[in-house]
Order: C-alpha cells, then structure tokens, then sequence
C-alpha cells in the first residue's frame, strides 16, 4: 500500500484519535471490554499454503509510514510480540529501518516472512533486478518471502520475468502483485509462474466478495492493506461494529480483523503503539458467527476509501 493522507479524515477516526478524545464511553464500547482485549502470550498465527507450497502468516505486521527508529523499534517489538510477517517497499522509504529492526530482533531469519515491493520507476526486466537487490542490501537480507510488482503500472510483463527468474534462483520464495484488478492481471496470465498474493484494499466497506470468490477458483491468495480502512468512514465507531466488539468481549480493531481471517484474507495492520501491536494477534480464541458476518457484509459499500490512491 502507499497513501497520502493524514491519521484523520472527514468522517474517520483513528483509534489513537479515539482514545485521546476524551469519550471515554464511546471507547469502551469501540474496543470491547479491555481486561480482555490483549493476549497474555504471543498467538500461535495460522499459515495458509501458497499456490507454489510455500507457507505465509495469515496476520502480519505492516510498516507504511513507519519511518527511521520509531520503525525499527516498532518491526522488533512486533517480532518480539509474535508477528512473523513483515510487509515493507521500496516506496515507503522504510526498507533500511525495517532491517535494522529486524537485526535488533535477533529472530532466526528462518522464522521470519518478510515482503517488498517493487516501484513503478523500476519496472522492466534490468530495472526490476537492480531495484530487487537495492532491497536486499537495505534489508541486510540474503533473500526475500515474497515480493510484489506495487502497481499495475510501466513494463509489468518486464519486471514479472525478472521476478521469476529470481524466484527460480531460489532469491524469492513467492511472487505476487499489488493492487491489479483483472483485466491487469490478464497481462500476466500467459506466464510460467502465475501470482501467489494480490495485495488490495480491503476492509468492511470494500469487501470485494466477487473477487474472494474468483481467487478461490484461481489459487491467488488475497492479502488486505489497510484493513481497517484506517478509520475512514468512522469504522472504529461504527454501531454494528460497535455491537459485535461487545458480544465477544473484544474490540473493533480484533473484529474486523477476525472477519478478514474468517474470510480467508490475509491482514497486514500496521501501528506504531506497542499495545495496539499485541491487540491485533488477539483474534484466534474467538469466532465471529453467521450473524456477525451476515451484519458485517451489510456494511459493503463497494467503494475505496483511498480516492487519493486509486
């Protein structure tokens, strides 16, 4: 994902905004009941099988806007808080700080899944190599889980042979795009290595369900960025969201994730506070019943968020 936008919007609040307002009923009620809102031991992630074998966390830790030390010592507390998936880019201008954050971990690399993207200036086959290996050197990196061509935008067919020529070589274990619709994903359907991830956004008021129901005829796996909208369109305080936060003694942020997970999305929230971090692994010691989802799809406004983006 990459987005120009302040925390705050017309018509959205953040969860930090919320709580530094002062309402505090409303937030007890947008984050359930907090004596049980954090997980006292780091969750075991659940894994789902890409379509070439290789495992991915089903909830990770993203780093857009996460900048210089407040990134990197934000990439090793979620580490240290049980996260194992790491999304970064090229454009985030991170790369470098999430390195350095994953080095302070002193996690196993083995243990870890980590992502990049590569950036419309670099697409094209020579072009997309050198930008791979710019990510690896800030990365201090040997090789990459996963990386992504971030849109669908310049020489795609170029950068997606680069990219399988790296898979090949053992430098990437799974390649994906980010944020094509399909006819742009028609531009690759001829290759040899069809995508492994589709990076979208995705939340409660774009629920792209004919989509979900394509990828699950395709084997692409679909992967939310901002998937809590970043509290646009007032989503930490929204009623129905509100009302199923309460019903499971959790909070907003833990069910909309829950619903992803349920909906077989892979979720990469990103924050830079240490609670909220441990607040999002909360979500796999409860289940969200015919009735929350039923409620939740209601919600659909089939319309972005991020008019800024697309």
């Amino acid at each position: 994902m990459v987005k120009m936008h302040n925390d705050v919007k017309s018509g959205s609040i953040s969860r930090r905004t919320l709580l530094k307002s002062g309402a505090l009923t409303a937030a007890a009620v947008a984050f359930g009941h907090a004596g049980r809102a954090f997980a006292k031991k780091p969750a075991s992630i659940p894994q789902v099988r890409l379509r070439n074998g290789v495992m991915m966390p089903t909830l990770g830790f993203g780093t857009y806007s996460l900048r210089g030390d407040l990134c990197a010592e934000s990439v090793s507390d979620a580490i240290a808080a049980g996260y194992r998936l790491i999304d970064t880019a090229k454009v985030y201008a991170n790369e470098e700080a999430v390195g350095a954050g994953i080095k302070k971990s002193g996690i196993d690399r083995k243990s870890l899944f980590v992502t990049s993207k590569i950036w419309v200036e670099d697409s094209g086959y020579e072009p997309a190599k050198r930008a791979f290996q710019t990510t690896l050197d800030k990365l201090q990196l040997e090789y990459l889980d996963l990386y992504l061509i971030h849109r669908p935008r310049g020489d795609v067919q170029g950068s997606w042979r680069a990219m399988e020529e790296l898979n090949a070589a053992g430098r990437i274990k799974a390649i994906g795009v980010s944020n094509f619709d399909p006819s742009q994903l028609a531009t690759i359907a001829a290759a040899e290595t069809k995508p492994a991830i589709n990076q979208v956004e995705m939340h409660p008021f774009l629920q792209d369900t004919g989509e979900l129901t394509s990828r699950h005829r395709s084997d692409m796996q679909w992967e939310a960025w901002a998937p809590f909208a970043e509290g646009r369109n007032g989503l930490f305080t929204n009623p129905v969201l509100q009302q199923v936060a309460t019903k499971h003694g959790k909070t907003v942020a833990q069910v909309v994730l829950r619903w992803h997970h349920q909906r077989g999305v892979i979720v990469i929230p990103r924050s830079s506070n240490p609670g909220h971090r441990r607040e999002n692994l909360a979500i796999f010691d409860f289940k969200l019943d015919a009735k929350d989802m039923q409620n939740i799809a209601a919600l659909d406004q089939n319309r972005s968020q991020f008019p800024e983006w697309t």
